[in-house]
C-alpha cells in the first residue's frame, strides 16, 4: 500500500471512530438483533438471536414459535420455517408463513412459504445476494395471527458524505462502455526516413565559421558553416536543405573539411516513427489502422495515433515483427532514440455495463462492487465478463445507473469488515 492510501485509510478510521463508527445499523423496536447469517443469526457485534434446533432464528409470541432459516444446502437460497406451540413441534399444515423484505433503495420482495412433507414450510422463491434487508415475518398458526420485524444486514455500512469526500471515496453511475482487446508492447522512437539530412562540404578547405550547435533549430536554406575553398581560395556557405533540429556536428573551426565530408546531421522531428516490437502469435492479430496509445517512459505522458504498417520480415536482434506508427511531435518533447511502451487496441467490443477495475473488491468468495444510496454503502456480488487494462464488463448484479464506488473502494470494504457487517455463510 502506498503512503497516500495508507493515510486515507487511517484518516477514515479515525473519522469514523470519532463519529461512533460508520455503521448505522440498529435493532428495531421489537428488540430483534441486526445482523445476518443464513441461519438468520444476529451480528454487528450485538447479542445473537436465539436459535432453534435447525439453526434458524427463533421468533416467539403468545406461546407460538416460528423458526426461520435460509436453506441453501445444494440449492439456491430459500426461506424455510418450522412451527411450534409451547415448545412442541406442529405440523406444517398448522399454519402459514410469509416473509417480506425491504432491500436498500426500497426494493421490496415477498416470499410465501408452503408446507412440505418433511414437516417444514419452504418458499419456492430465491433469496438473492446480498442477504441484507429489513425483514417482516407474517405468520398464522392455528388461527393466531403473528408478526415480527427485524433488520438483517450484511456487507453494509454508513459513511457520512463529508467523511467519504475527505477520504477520497468517489462514486460514478454504471453505464455502457467498450472492452478493448489490447496488446502492450515496447518500442523505439526514430526520425522519419527522408526527413534526415546529412549536410556536407561541397569543396575541400578549412572551416572558417560554425553558425549552429547541436540542438539548434534551423530553417531550410540557413547557413550552418562557412568554408574556404582550396580550389578558388574564396569562402562559400554550407546551408541546411531542410528545416529541423541539428542532431550532430562533426566539425570545428580551423579544421579542414574534405570534399563530401558530413559536417552536420539535421532532422525534421515534427513527426517521428514509433517502431513497436511484436512477438509470437500477437503479430497475427495486429493489422494497420488500429488505434495505438504511446506512453513516454520518462514522465508517463501519452499520445494517440494509429498503426500505419506492419513491416515485412523480422528485426534481426530481437526476432520480433516491427509495427510502425507516426507520432506528432510539434512540441519537440518526444525525442528520437527514446524507448516507449504502447498499447495496441486490436478490437473494441460494446458492453451494456462496465465498471473500472478499481471498483472491484472481494467479499467472501465473490467479486463485488459497492453501491451507494444516500450515505449507505452495500456490496453487490457481480458476474464479470471480459476486461481490459482499465475496466471490466458486468454481466449481472447491477443495473444501469447504480452509483458504484470507483475510487478508494478498499476503504469501504475495510469499514464493512470493521463494523462486523460481513458474516460467513
Amino acid at each position: 500500500m502506498t503512503l497516500r492510501p495508507l493515510m486515507s485509510a487511517l484518516a477514515l478510521s479515525l473519522m469514523l471512530a470519532a463519529c461512533g463508527g460508520g455503521n448505522g445499523d440498529h435493532a428495531d423496536d421489537h428488540g430483534s438483533e441486526a445482523g445476518h447469517g443464513h441461519d438468520e443469526a444476529g451480528g454487528h457485534g450485538e447479542e445473537e438471536a436465539a436459535r432453534g434446533e435447525h439453526g434458524g432464528r427463533l421468533l416467539e409470541q403468545d406461546g407460538y414459535r416460528v423458526e426461520l432459516a435460509i436453506a441453501e444446502s445444494g440449492t439456491p437460497p430459500t426461506y424455510q420455517a418450522w412451527l411450534y406451540r409451547d415448545g412442541e413441534p406442529l405440523p406444517a399444515t398448522a399454519g402459514s408463513v410469509e416473509v417480506r423484505l425491504v432491500r436498500l433503495g426500497d426494493v421490496r420482495e415477498n416470499h410465501v412459504l408452503q408446507s412440505q412433507a418433511d414437516g417444514s414450510l419452504l418458499a419456492k422463491s430465491v433469496v438473492g445476494e446480498p442477504h441484507s434487508f429489513d425483514v417482516e415475518v407474517l405468520a398464522n398458526v392455528e388461527g393466531k395471527s403473528l408478526r415480527w420485524t427485524y433488520d438483517s444486514y450484511e456487507g453494509r455500512t454508513t459513511i457520512g458524505a463529508k467523511i467519504a469526500g475527505d477520504s477520497g471515496i468517489r462514486v460514478a453511475p454504471v453505464q455502457a462502455g467498450t472492452i478493448a482487446d489490447e496488446h502492450e508492447v515496447q518500442g523505439l522512437l526514430t526520425p522519419v526516413e527522408g526527413r534526415v539530412a546529412n549536410v556536407a562540404a561541397r569543396f575541400p578547405g578549412p572551416i572558417r565559421r560554425l553558425a549552429v550547435n547541436v540542438g539548434d533549430r534551423v530553417r531550410a536554406g540557413q547557413t550552418l558553416a562557412t568554408v574556404e575553398s582550396n580550389l578558388s581560395l574564396t569562402t562559400y556557405s554550407v546551408t541546411s536543405p531542410i528545416g529541423g533540429v541539428v542532431l550532430a556536428r562533426n566539425a570545428s573551426v580551423g579544421s579542414v573539411a574534405g570534399e563530401g565530408m558530413t559536417l552536420f546531421e539535421v532532422a525534421d522531428l515534427s513527426t517521428l516513427w514509433v517502431d513497436l516490437h511484436i512477438f509470437g502469435a500477437d503479430a497475427q492479430h495486429i493489422v494497420p489502422g488500429v488505434p495505438v496509445t504511446v506512453t513516454r517512459l520518462s514522465d508517463g505522458a501519452t499520445a494517440q495515433t494509429r498503426l500505419e504498417r506492419v513491416l515485412p520480415g523480422t528485426a534481426t536482434a530481437s526476432q520480433s515483427t516491427v509495427a510502425r506508427a507516426t507520432l506528432e511531435n510539434s512540441d519537440g518533447l518526444w525525442r528520437p532514440g527514446s524507448a516507449v511502451k504502447a498499447r495496441i487496441t486490436v478490437e473494441q467490443q460494446p458492453a451494456a455495463m462496465v465498471v473500472p477495475l478499481a471498483a472491484l473488491q472481494t467479499f467472501r468468495d465473490w467479486d463485488v462492487v459497492f453501491v451507494r444510496i444516500g450515505d449507505t454503502y452495500e456490496i453487490r456480488p457481480v458476474e464479470l465478463g471480459k476486461r481490459d487494462a482499465q475496466q471490466v464488463e458486468v454481466l449481472s448484479g447491477l443495473k444501469a445507473g447504480d452509483q458504484v464506488v470507483v475510487e478508494q473502494s478498499y476503504l469501504v470494504k475495510a469499514d464493512i469488515e470493521k463494523s462486523g457487517a460481513s458474516h460467513d455463510h
